[in-house]
């Protein structure tokens, strides 16, 4: 329990690997307001230690807003993970400006609204953990993936920044970066019958990963334990091969 007493926020909380993500924190004793458009009339999860609020990270407002609901209620926020993602493959030469407008628009400027709303509370709490969310596409290019491969790689530089611009307040800042995870978009890739065969042989894990094995990344982040780990981007893919 070693959250036990810190609030968190998880973007993109509701489902797939956000989920998995903020259950993980709440089993270390956090409450966590998990956020999403779309907020399922689900019950309170892992005995009321995970409550939903309905927040979208496009819009400045509502990212305001959802901190200021966080505080407000449960103390904090002490913990912030940027998750919230959206991917609309196709070739540049016919993707559309409001696919890239959307995947931008929510991984990378979602990102920059989740973040610059937390930090006023995580400074009048003398300290706090901001994780965002890249990929292994933020590192290796995938055709038909401009736009995410763009956006993935965007937050990972605008982690490093917000890391040396926030660590004399306080509050680290690092990067998960999964590889091929059995949640959320990855399990909708390993459906595809004609792409997954080419990706998962390069696996060097010879498998994919778990939502549990991220999260279990993200609490190190989110603990006391990695006090002296900023600007980091920790992949977390069992070994990659391409």
């Amino acid at each position: 329990m070693q959250l036990q007493g810190r609030t968190a926020v998880v973007t993109g909380g509701t489902r797939g690997l956000g989920r998995a993500v903020a259950r993980a924190l709440a089993d270390e004793g956090a409450i966590v307001v998990a956020a999403a458009r779309d907020v399922r009339p689900d019950p309170p999860d892992k005995g009321g230690r995970v409550v939903h609020v309905k927040a979208d990270v496009t819009v400045p407002q509502s990212m305001a807003d959802l901190m200021r609901t966080a505080h407000e209620r449960y103390g904090g926020p002490h913990i912030v993970v940027a998750n919230a993602g959206v991917s609309r493959p196709g070739p540049v030469s016919v993707l559309s400006d409001e696919d890239w407008d959307a995947v931008v628009g929510t991984n990378l400027t979602g990102v920059f609204h989740t973040v610059r709303a937390a930090v006023p509370y995580l400074q009048e709490a003398g300290s706090g953990r901001i994780i965002t969310m890249s990929s292994l596409l933020g590192r290796r290019a995938m055709p038909g993936a401009s736009a995410y491969c763009a956006s993935k790689a965007a937050v990972e530089r605008f982690t490093e920044v917000c890391a040396l611009e926030l660590a004399p307040r306080g509050i680290t800042v690092n990067c998960l970066s999964p590889g091929f995870v059995e949640e959320g978009q990855g399990r909708a890739l390993m459906a595809n019958e004609t792409l997954w065969p080419r990706l998962r042989d390069t696996l060097a894990a010879g498998r994919p990963g778990t939502g549990a094995e991220v999260a279990r990344a993200a609490v190190f982040l989110a603990s006391s334990e990695s006090s002296y780990v900023n600007g980091a981007v920790l992949p977390v893919d069992g070994g990659v091969r391409w």
